[in-house]
C-alpha cells in the first residue's frame, strides 16, 4: 500500500493526510445505511494506514454519520483531523441551503453533541462549490441527472471510455486515475473520496503512486472541459448563485 504523506491544508497551519476519507455513504445517498460495526472498522483502517482526514456534514442522514463518526473516534480523536460541514437545511419535504451566522450557531452545536466532541477542526459551509469539474460516470442511465440523460450520455460515455483506455495504459483503475489527476492539481489540493469497502479504500491510496505526465494531464482536462451536462438538476448551490449577508445583518446576529 502506498504511503500517505502529509500537507498543509490552507494557511492558518492546519495539517491534514494527503488523502482523506469521506463518510457519507457509510450512511445516506447509496442505499441503506451500512452496518455500524463494519463502518467503525473502516474507519479505524484508514487512520491505521495513515488517512486521518474525515470528512462528514450534519446533512448525511440526515444527522446519523455524525453520530457514527462520533463512536468511531471515542478512543483515536486526537490521531485525526475531523472535517464536517453546514449549510443544507431539510424539513417539510424541502431542502434550502443557509448560511446565516444564528443558523450557523446551532447546526454547530448540533455536530458538537453528536460527534461527542468539543472540538471541530474544519467547519464549513456546504454545497456552495468552487469547483465545477467534478466527473463521475457509472454506467448507469436511469439517474435523473443531466449527465445521465440520453442527449448528453452518448458523450459522455465516449469521454468516460477514453478515461479508460489511459487507466489501461498507466496500469491502473480508473477511479485512482481521477484522483491522481486531483493529486496534481497542486499541493494545495486534498481529495476526500468516500467508500463504505476497505478493498476500495485501498484502491483509492494506490492513487497516491499514480504519477501523470503534462501530456497526460493535458489530455484530461480536455475530456474534462467536453463533458455534456450540470451535475445535478438545475443545481443552485455553486457559488455562481451564493452571495454574502450583509455586513450590518452579521453584527445583528452575533
Amino acid at each position: 500500500m502506498a504511503t500517505v504523506g502529509r500537507m498543509k491544508l490552507g494557511s492558518q497551519g492546519m495539517e491534514v493526510s494527503l488523502q482523506g476519507l469521506g463518510c457519507m455513504s457509510m450512511s445516506a445517498f447509496y442505499g441503506p445505511p451500512k452496518p455500524e460495526s463494519d463502518m467503525i472498522s473502516l474507519i479505524h483502517h484508514a487512520i491505521q494506514s495513515g488517512v486521518t482526514f474525515l470528512d462528514t456534514s450534519d446533512i448525511y442522514g440526515p444527522h446519523t454519520n455524525e453520530v457514527l463518526l462520533g463512536k468511531a473516534l471515542k478512543v483515536v480523536r486526537e490521531k485525526v483531523e475531523l472535517a464536517t460541514k453546514f449549510g443544507v437545511r431539510a424539513g417539510d419535504g424541502k431542502v434550502e441551503i443557509c448560511g446565516d451566522p444564528g443558523y450557523v450557531r446551532v447546526a454547530c452545536e448540533g455536530s458538537l453533541k453528536r460527534l461527542d466532541i468539543d472540538c471541530i477542526d474544519l467547519y464549513y459551509q456546504h454545497r456552495i462549490e468552487s469547483e465545477e469539474k467534478v466527473v463521475t460516470f457509472p454506467r448507469r442511465t436511469s439517474l435523473d441527472l443531466p449527465r445521465f440523460q440520453p442527449e448528453n450520455l452518448q458523450q459522455n460515455q465516449t469521454i468516460f471510455d477514453k478515461v479508460n483506455e489511459l487507466a489501461t495504459k498507466k496500469g491502473c483503475t480508473p477511479s485512482q486515475l481521477a484522483l491522481a489527476w486531483l493529486h496534481h492539481q497542486g499541493n494545495d489540493v486534498c481529495p476526500i473520496p468516500g467508500t463504505t469497502k476497505i478493498e476500495n479504500f485501498n484502491q483509492n491510496i494506490g492513487a497516491l503512486s499514480v504519477k501523470l505526465t503534462q501530456e497526460e494531464m493535458v489530455e484530461l482536462e480536455s475530456l474534462a472541459d467536453s463533458v455534456k451536462g450540470g451535475r445535478y438538476v438545475e443545481d443552485k448551490s455553486t457559488w455562481k448563485y451564493s452571495d454574502t449577508p450583509p455586513l450590518s445583518f452579521c453584527k445583528a446576529a452575533q
